[in-house]
């Protein structure tokens, strides 16, 4: 996928009904993964003044708390596409104000910060469930300061490989969407504007007692987006052969119980100061520029 394409293998109306529908909780995964990705912040010197968790509800409530730990003087803004989960989010993170904990603690703010009005953003296990990531990275963009830091992590190619080679031996349709390489994201970064993008990846292997614990946990974690997917419903005499067919043909643990792989892509770069060219127009925002006269660039 080249920085300006859509995901081909994603199809957005089914990306937008999840988007909907999904649970409103953390998924074991999610509060893991961003675990994970908070033990990346000891490398980051700066210590945002203000900072954006991008899909809080669903990239880690867990998460959410340990930031807010981590930076107890620095403004919160926590983003939720649907208001819904905007509500739950509310319920979950807020302190009512007669807490004393809420008497000298930092706002937390349930909207999008105004451009150029956060030193980080946090986004974890959102950006392969975008149907328009480069869209999303400038959303990202434009919501950093000069010289703030964006930290992400997401799904990779090698998700649920032993899955999908099932579905192509039982001639199924494609059992999801092909997920982005770290090396095209780090492509899209720098095309979006950010620099310095440093990714890495790891492969965790998550094992379950049963074939309906396994399907339940990908329930939980998202839906297959591919518009050659199964076009209709299937019966429970599906569920009962694929159920049958994870019970005999995916790779075992020692002990014994299922395994299944995730890719999982991490992310971090720099909004770096816009060049800026000499005509009669300025391509750079005031915003940008007050984020430029503040300082010198901090070490990360």
């Amino acid at each position: 996928m080249t920085p300006t394409q859509r995901p081909p293998t994603l199809d957005p109306i089914a990306v937008s009904r999840w988007q909907r529908m999904a649970p409103l909780a953390s998924p074991w995964l999610h509060e893991e993964v961003a675990r994970r990705m908070q033990d990346r912040l000891q490398w980051i010197k700066l210590k945002p003044r203000a900072w954006a968790h991008w899909g809080a509800l669903r990239g880690g409530l867990q998460a959410q708390a340990q930031l807010q730990k981590n930076y107890p003087d620095s403004v919160c803004f926590v983003v939720e596409a649907q208001a819904e989960r905007a509500q739950e989010a509310i319920k979950n993170i807020a302190k009512p104000w007669w807490n004393p904990s809420q008497w000298r603690a930092a706002p937390v703010r349930f909207e999008a910060p105004p451009p150029a009005g956060v030193d980080m953003l946090w986004a974890n296990m959102a950006l392969h469930e975008s149907a328009d990531p480069q869209a999303l990275l400038a959303a990202w963009h434009q919501a950093l300061r000069v010289n703030g830091f964006l930290m992400f992590s997401c799904l990779g190619p090698d998700t649920a490989r032993e899955l999908r080679e099932l579905y192509a031996q039982l001639g199924w349709p494609p059992a999801g969407h092909e997920l982005t390489d770290m090396h095209d994201w780090g492509d899209m970064l720098v095309q979006t504007g950010f620099a310095e993008p440093v990714m890495d990846m790891e492969r965790i292997t998550l094992t379950f007692d049963t074939p309906a614990r396994l399907l339940q946990e990908l329930a939980d974690l998202g839906r297959n987006f591919h518009p050659a997917r199964f076009p209709a419903l299937r019966g429970r005499a599906w569920k009962t052969r694929l159920e049958q067919a994870l019970a005999d043909h995916l790779p075992r643990a020692a002990d014994g119980r299922l395994s299944l792989t995730f890719e999982v892509i991490y992310g971090h770069a720099l909004k770096a100061p816009p060049k800026v060219r000499v005509s009669t127009l300025s391509a750079v925002s005031v915003a940008d520029l007050r984020s430029m006269l503040q300082g010198q660039r901090p070490p990360s």
